[in-house]
Formats: structure tokens, C-alpha cells, sequence
């Protein structure tokens, strides 16, 4: 009548093949996501400065044109510094935790199972990130200190990186929250 049909639950394997595509890009964004958290902890440029300087984490660099190298020494020690460090290390600990989970309930998890634990390393990681970026942005001043003045930089790329991983984490954590194992 009036030319309604009944809806009909797509074939089972459209849904299994949908579920693979879900679980592959689940697994790419979280793969994608570890590479990226790990390259803004350890590369060279959280803050630079014009003239081939700039300060990570770990290190002031200078480039030597001389020599045609970079010379680095360690940052000056600093709480605020010691803080992102940590966070910043934290935040790639808990997501590589994750991934090893997820992978461990892939296999010994039973059907229809959630992959809360995975989930909530995840939503850990980036809200590890997340305080971590935040005080190197309130408090670079204190972190860089004598390196040199502030207003002749910028952040780097490592810096932005650390920003684009919080939502990253955060979208993945409660996708794996609401990812059900299927067959």
C-alpha cells in the first residue's frame, strides 16, 4: 500500500566486509597515530627560531654552516619541560599499549566483545598529549628560558604534530570503545 516495501537487513557478507573495512581503517589511523606521536617526541623542532635553530624536547640544535652539521646541546632543565617529557613519553607508552592489546584481543576475545581496555589507553594517550602540548603552549617562555628570545621564533612542525594527534587519539579511543568484535 502506497507503495512502501519492508526494509530488509543488508546480506551478511556486506556487513562482514563493511566490518573488515572498519577494523583496517581502525588499525591504519591507529598506526598512523603512534608514528606521528612518536615523531613529535623525539624529532628536532617544537620551537625555531630564524637563522637554522630551533629546541625540541630533548635538545637545543644550532646548525653549523661551517661544518655542515647540526651541534645540539641539552635543554635547559626545567619543571614545565620535565612535564611535557614525560606526558609526551607517557602518551606514546599508552598508545603503543593499546595497539598491543588490540591485537591481543583480536585473537582471544569472544564474539560480540568491546575492546574497552584498547579504547581507554587510547583516550589516555591523548589526553596525555593533549595537558602535554598545552603547557609547552602556556609555558614555552619558562621552557625555552635562555635559549634565546621567544618572539624571534615560532613552534615548529613537531609541535603542530603533538595538536593534530590529540583528536586523532581522542576519535580513535571511542571508536574502539564502541568497536564490537564481530566473526
Amino acid at each position: 500500500m502506497y507503495g512502501c516495501t519492508l526494509w530488509t537487513p543488508p546480506p551478511r557478507h556486506t556487513l562482514l566486509k563493511n566490518m573488515a573495512y572498519l577494523l583496517m581503517f581502525v588499525t591504519l589511523l591507529h598506526l598512523v597515530t603512534l608514528a606521528m606521536l612518536f615523531i613529535s617526541t623525539m624529532e628536532k623542532s617544537w620551537w625555531v627560531w630564524e637563522g637554522m635553530e630551533n629546541s625540541d624536547l630533548w635538545y637545543n640544535c644550532r646548525y653549523d654552516n661551517f661544518s655542515g652539521t647540526w651541534l645540539c646541546a641539552s635543554s635547559k632543565e626545567s619543571e614545565w619541560l620535565h612535564a611535557v617529557q614525560v606526558l609526551m613519553v607517557l602518551s606514546v607508552v599508552f598508545s603503543s599499549v593499546s595497539f598491543l592489546v588490540f591485537l591481543g584481543q583480536l585473537f582471544t576475545m569472544s564474539k560480540g566483545g568491546l575492546f574497552y581496555f584498547t579504547g581507554l589507553c587510547q583516550v589516555f594517550a591523548g589526553l596525555a598529549a593533549l595537558s602535554a602540548a598545552l603547557i609547552y603552549t602556556l609555558h614555552n617562555k619558562e621552557i625555552l628560558q635562555d635559549a634565546r628570545e621567544t618572539t624571534s621564533g615560532h613552534f615548529g612542525y613537531c609541535f603542530i604534530l603533538a595538536w593534530v594527534c590529540v583528536p586523532l587519539l581522542l576519535c580513535s579511543g571511542v571508536i574502539y570503545v564502541h568497536l564490537r568484535k564481530k566473526e
